[in-house]
């Protein structure tokens, strides 16, 4: 990139951020968490058709990224470097910015299915450990989907995951699945599946009788925590 496009590119960002609509949907999204449009629109003070707008805005620009999931999309940072630049600026600026407060009782909150995966603090702190180990890796062919490496397919299957056969099932092998009590993402599809399925045949999670609520035994606090390093 030369030095004209470069400063074209930054002039064009600098415009998409110098909106106060748009610098408060940003800064929202400085915690990690994902939001509708419609939540970014009460953020920004403005209609839910003029959030659109600012959301086509800021994606054009790469500052933010969508991922669509049943009838709603879910907006966050494109990436850690917009992360840095917004903090950076806020700096600059001395201003303060409201946390995300999940309002989902506690225990359905903490571990409970989504479907036939597990969602909730736990699932989102396994995906997030799973990347950070590399054995979790974004698939180069979706936007949302995962792959195993090698490693990670190798350790898996030492713990009684059959990946093999996990691939060859008619549905997606792995995506991430926006978790709407912590607004970030678990792991879906049939790699999801398997994994609920090992927590519960190895008494790692319990079902609840009448709900979704998962319960971790204090086997599954010990094991998980020294396999992944998830503290449930």
């Amino acid at each position: 990139m030369n030095s004209e496009s470069a400063e074209n590119c930054l002039s064009r960002i600098a415009g998409a951020i110098a909106e106060p609509a748009r610098i408060r949907m940003l800064c929202c999204l400085l915690d990690g968490h994902a939001r509708t449009s419609t939540e970014l629109a009460v953020v920004a003070g403005v209609s839910p058709s003029t959030a659109s707008v600012h959301l086509a805005r800021l994606k054009a620009q790469q500052l933010v990224k969508a991922l669509a999931q049943g009838k709603h999309r879910y907006y966050s940072l494109e990436g850690a470097e917009i992360a840095k630049a917004l903090e950076a600026l806020m700096v600059v600026a001395g201003g303060p910015r409201e946390g995300f407060v999940p309002n989902t009782p506690s225990r359905l909150r903490a571990a409970r299915s989504c479907y036939d995966h597990m969602a909730g603090g736990l699932a989102v702190s396994l995906r997030d450990r799973l990347e950070q180990m590399k054995w979790l890796s974004a698939n180069s062919g979706a936007d949302d989907a995962y792959d195993l490496t090698r490693n990670g397919a190798t350790e898996l299957e030492g713990l009684g995951i059959d990946v093999a056969a996990t691939r060859a099932l008619r549905r997606r092998f792995a995506y991430a699945c926006v978790d709407w009590s912590e607004r970030r993402p678990h792991i879906g599809g049939a790699l999801g599946a398997a994994l609920r399925r090992l927590a519960l045949r190895r008494n790692w999670v319990v079902e609840d009788l009448d709900s979704r609520i998962l319960t971790v035994t204090r086997v599954g606090r010990r094991e998980m925590q020294a396999r992944f390093g998830v503290l449930a």
